[in-house]
């Protein structure tokens, strides 16, 4: 009798504690989200999900992975910046960086040992769009908020922010499409400068540009080069391009974009159309060369979703309802559109990426702000 007794109290035991861990995380909840003017859902069909609430201020971990970029680089300095801002300031009670490479285990153990600190929320841009299941669980469990941005996860078990890379990859082609149309050219040779290879921005990106020529029906030859979203590396990776191909007839760089028209012009290749990042020396070429044949669409991944990541999961830890995907609007400036002191300036360097404001989320970091931080660690 004792014994069965004893078998019952164990299995009721377990059975509690994997319900327990089962109500951990998030719930699903219905919708509308917290102000919807800043996170604002995906789609129609996109999920809410609700944290219990936590007493301010919080402990906030910004895990990063590739450090090798001006973009990653400006992102570390904003998301510090941001930190430093007023409104928010007192809602955070620390703030550390780290950046852990290419490495998917290297990144996954630092998020580990932050959820075993006990942070409250860990911000991250993931190495790779899986792999992420077995930290999500032990964020469950322990009520972190995990907010991946910029490159995200392939799962809905997690709040995450970034634009719309298959759309900006679409409306890169378009543009560039439309150019060409306009000039005669109905088929030709592209060069496509890629991203940081194995990441979920620079697959879905690629697709989205692939998919607008595929469906156009002309015979459209993409030659595609590796340029890791930075400068030094995209002016190689063009200049080596142009030596072997000659001549493009256009050309669409996922970022490093500044160093892609400086190869252009290095090894005098024509001025044609280019579709890229938002870059502040990229728009300082267009707005100088439009008239020559640089015809440029830039359309800018702001490192300033940093702050939009802290802030959506500064409101998950204070218990709103929130997106489960929240989507920020693609900003774009096109060759006829750019304005010295508006939408680039010729006073700041030429890696300074220029979307930084973001309006209905009251979050306007400026540039010096941004540029007085640095982009070491914070451990």
């Amino acid at each position: 009798m004792m014994r069965h007794l004893l078998k019952c109290t164990t299995a009721f035991t377990a059975l509690a504690m994997s319900a327990q861990l089962a109500l951990a995380g998030p719930e699903i909840v219905a919708g509308p989200g917290a102000n919807p003017e800043c996170f604002a859902p995906w789609s129609d069909d996109t999920t809410y999900l609700q944290w219990e609430a936590k007493e301010a201020p919080y402990k906030i971990a910004v895990v990063n992975g590739f450090v090798g970029n001006t973009w990653r680089i400006q992102m570390i300095k904003t998301a510090k910046a941001f930190a430093e801002d007023p409104a928010i300031k007192d809602k955070i009670e620390t703030l550390k960086v780290v950046s852990t490479g290419t490495d998917a285990p290297a990144q996954l153990g630092a998020i580990e040992d932050f959820i075993n600190q006990g942070f409250d929320a860990i911000i991250t841009i993931a190495v790779s769009p899986d792999g992420f299941d077995r930290v999500i669980r032990l964020a469950d469990k322990n009520d972190v908020v995990i907010v991946p941005f910029d490159n995200v996860l392939d799962t809905d078990k997690v709040m995450q922010v970034n634009e719309d890379q298959l759309e900006m990859g679409r409306t890169w082609a378009k543009f560039v499409l439309d150019q060409l149309k306009a000039e005669g050219t109905t088929s030709g040779k592209l060069l496509e400068v890629r991203g940081l290879p194995g990441n979920s921005v620079d697959r879905d990106r690629s697709i989205g540009i692939h998919e607008v020529f595929d469906a156009d029906g002309g015979d459209w030859e993409i030659v595609q080069v590796v340029g890791n979203w930075d400068d030094g590396t995209a002016q190689k990776v063009t200049a080596d391009a142009i030596a072997v191909h000659n001549r493009f007839d256009a050309i669409l760089a996922q970022g490093g974009t500044t160093g892609v028209v400086q190869a252009m012009m290095d090894t005098d290749h024509p001025m044609v159309p280019v579709a890229g990042e938002s870059e502040n020396g990229f728009r300082k070429l267009v707005a100088k060369h439009a008239d020559e044949g640089l015809k440029g669409i830039s359309i800018g991944q702001s490192p300033g979703l940093v702050a939009i990541a802290i802030k959506a999961a500064i409101s998950a830890l204070e218990g709103n309802a929130m997106p489960q995907l929240i989507s920020v609007p693609l900003p774009i400036a096109t060759y006829d559109e750019l304005e010295d002191g508006a939408n680039y300036w010729s006073d700041l360097p030429d890696n300074f990426f220029t979307v930084n404001e973001f309006p209905p989320c009251g979050v306007n970091i400026s540039g010096p702000a941004i540029m007085s931080q640095d982009e070491s660690d914070v451990n």
